[in-house]
């Protein structure tokens, strides 16, 4: 090693002295097999590098998968790289979301909240990183704004609320979110009686983890630990929902796996549509949510595998519960169950979900706030669904359409993913149960149009409309 006075000096004023020492210790502490190996991996993957599975994507998407914030001339995304808010309020004149909008209009609310951070140390500036790195499309309204912990939703409260509100059509400040999972509430409507128009239901919301940052900030070893946290409470599932836990593929933070799920399981999971993948958008590698990418991140299956969980990916937890029936009370139970059983173990930890009176339970983009719910189903409606007044009419109904390949995808023979509208300000059991009436009446009218009877649904069409 050199021990040239003035070469030791320049190694310990650019850091290298220390990150050195630090692997040395940890290399000395493990005392692996291949020293020299486990070396080469302590440099090429997070935090200290990327890792291998991530130098064969785009530099641009490299850029956000490391340790630092999202800084990438290439996309012209290199609002506050250090995560320090400006004095000067950034120029938002061309931007269109949710969070431009409003700071346009009130300039006084940025200066007053530049100066803040929370107690975890967010800023302002990492809260609106997205919005300001990316303009929006003219016609697609984003939200422009990610929470970094749990208290950003208060400390720059003068800023979320607003857009809040603005985002859902109307929640203010002093609005309370009821919360409700209690299944005997559910329907026990028949939305298909004929078996015919139904293929799967699915329920599906996110889950904060209190104590942890959220996505956007959390840093590497709190990461680690919130992974462990998470798995320890999914690990301890029974019955029906037994499964196992599968980090991402090269992810080397889960000792029972150490590097991550097969390549094989990789593909049986994609192909089942129940795997995440790196950040391939500026939305969210802006936002932070590509950092240590694979480390920290995998999901969960039960034996069956009708119940999904998804750790570390834009929120802490994503659960999801579906079945190849029409059966929605029985796969909302499933969900309600495993919700509860990871929440004992975390309370148990001292830890619990994030979730309040006012915001519900608390998640990283506000557009999901409230309950963060969908509850939706494939179904056939080609008949239905071909009338000009189709979306016009689940609008009314407070339900949205999807094409089977996701959202602002289109239709394949007549098939959609229809589920609910609204995220906040009704209930868990609310909106399932919105969902269910809406079927049925879906099915009802499709299968008026079978036998030719267009003007009866005519008519009850408009009738919903103008109730």
């Amino acid at each position: 090693m050199d021990k040239d006075p003035a070469n030791v000096e320049y190694l310990r004023e650019k850091g290298v002295a220390d990150l050195v020492d630090v692997a040395i210790q940890e290399l000395v502490k493990e005392k692996p097999e291949n020293a020299m190996e486990w070396m080469r991996d302590y440099f090429d993957y997070p935090p200290h590098g990327i890792s291998k599975n991530v130098k064969k994507l785009d530099g641009w998407i490299q850029v956000g998968c490391g340790d630092k914030p999202y800084n990438c001339p290439e996309k012209n995304a290199t609002f506050a790289p250090d995560g320090t808010t400006p004095d000067d309020m950034p120029n938002l004149a061309e931007h269109n979301n949710f969070m431009a909008e409003f700071l346009r209009d009130h300039k006084d609310v940025y200066e007053t909240l530049k100066g803040k951070t929370t107690p975890n140390g967010v800023t302002l500036a990492q809260c609106i990183k997205t919005g300001v790195d990316n303009p929006g499309h003219p016609h697609i309204k984003t939200v422009g704004l990610t929470a970094g912990d749990e208290e950003s939703y208060t400390v720059f409260k003068e800023l979320f609320d607003p857009v809040i509100d603005a985002r859902h059509g109307g929640y203010g400040a002093d609005a309370k979110q009821p919360t409700d999972l209690d299944l005997s509430k559910v329907s026990d409507i028949d939305m298909d009686p004929d078996n015919k128009y139904i293929e799967t239901t699915r329920v599906r919301t996110g889950r904060s983890m209190r104590g942890f940052k959220l996505p956007p900030t959390i840093g590497f070893e709190e990461r680690r630990k919130l992974e462990a946290l998470a798995v320890k409470g999914l690990l301890n599932l029974s019955e029906d929902l037994k499964g196992d836990y599968f980090p991402l593929h090269g992810s080397h933070s889960y000792q029972a796996k150490p590097n991550g799920m097969s390549e094989e399981k990789e593909g049986e999971l994609r192909t089942m549509g129940n795997l995440f993948q790196e950040p391939d958008s500026t939305l969210l590698l802006a936002s932070g949510m590509g950092r240590h990418w694979p480390d920290g991140r995998g999901v969960y299956h039960n034996d069956d595998k009708n119940l999904f969980v998804w750790v570390g990916e834009e929120d802490h937890l994503r659960i999801v519960s579906m079945q190849r029936d029409k059966n929605m009370k029985e796969t909302f139970g499933r969900f309600v169950r495993a919700c509860d059983k990871v929440q004992e173990v975390l309370k148990s930890e001292g830890s619990d979900f994030m979730h309040n009176d006012h915001l519900g339970w608390v998640l990283t983009c506000p557009s999901n706030l409230g309950t963060g719910l969908r509850a939706g189903m494939l179904i056939n409606l080609p008949l239905f669904s071909a009338r000009e007044d189709f979306k016009d009419t689940l609008k009314v109904m407070r339900l949205q359409a999807r094409g089977t390949a996701g959202v602002d995808s289109a239709s394949t023979g007549g098939k959609w993913d229809v589920s609910n509208a609204d995220r906040i300000g009704k209930s868990e059991v609310e909106l399932v149960n919105m969902v269910i009436e809406g079927a049925a009446q879906l099915i009802k009218w499709e299968k008026l149009l079978e036998e030719g009877k267009k003007d009866e649904v005519d008519a009850e069409v408009a009738a919903k409309k103008s109730a």
